[in-house]
């Protein structure tokens, strides 16, 4: 279905740079300036209000709309738009002429379907998704809306190409020579899933061990002799002191 075409009235603006631009706003305009083609560069306004609607169509991004000023139309593309830093209202415009079938940029979203009967995801898996946008190279007449990921069929570990992705007549991605991922179907890792208790056992082991040597468990072998003056065990014979001789 043909998306419905975004027409915008506008002023030329007599007075150019920043006062120019300030006065526009005062108004209740955003002032732009409208380039590109055999044609001299042209300052211009438009209503913020219809700016505004224009923006949360989502149709004025990355889609071409046409321009009308006392009869006369121009195809454009939003080159830029300024945003004020507190309030988010637009405050300036970059428009770039351009005509039916010329071929210019444009990123387009991507739309990932099938992910509830994708056997990958059904077994625990999660979509991955590597682009969210592909940049094309389209007709500036016929930028298609969306691009549609169908994912119904990936197990885990499957990838999905752009070749894979039917694109509209006309159109081709920016990226050649290359059959890029756009997403995959991820699954869990062996260490995410499976818990290793060896080392908390042998660890608890050890501690048995420690406090087993602890309550009389006898020292081994090679151990460090007791502590000089310590009282002997009860019923062994006193050591002689070393040097003692019977006269």
């Amino acid at each position: 279905m043909a998306k419905p075409e975004i027409v915008l009235n506008v002023d030329v603006r007599e007075r150019t740079g920043r006062g120019g631009a300030r006065e526009a706003r005062r108004a209740g305009k955003v002032p732009a300036v409208l380039y590109g083609g055999e044609k001299a560069p042209v300052s211009i306004s438009i209503d913020k209000k219809t700016i505004t609607q224009a923006l949360k169509s989502g149709k004025f991004i990355s889609h071409t709309v046409t321009l009308e000023h006392k009869g006369e139309r121009q195809l454009v593309f939003a080159q830029d738009i300024q945003f004020h830093p507190v309030t988010d209202e637009p405050t300036h415009l970059d428009l770039y002429r351009v005509e039916k079938g010329q071929i210019i940029r444009v990123a387009v979203h991507v739309r990932f379907t099938g992910q509830g009967v994708s056997p990958g995801i059904k077994r625990g898996g999660a979509l991955n998704i590597v682009r969210h946008e592909v940049w094309l190279l389209a007709p500036a007449d016929q930028i298609p809306e969306e691009l549609v990921a169908d994912v119904s069929e990936l197990d885990i570990g499957d990838a999905l190409k752009i070749s894979s992705i039917k694109l509209p007549e006309g159109t081709r991605p920016t990226i050649l020579g290359r059959d890029f991922t756009v997403a995959t179907i991820a699954g869990r890792s062996a260490k995410d899933e499976v818990v290793d208790e060896k080392p908390v056992a042998a660890a608890a082991e050890g501690d048995a061990a420690a406090a087993a040597g602890a309550e009389g468990a006898a020292p081994a072998a090679g151990g460090a002799a007791p502590a000089a003056g310590a009282a002997p065990a009860k019923g062994a014979a006193p050591a002689k002191p070393a040097g003692d001789k019977k006269k």
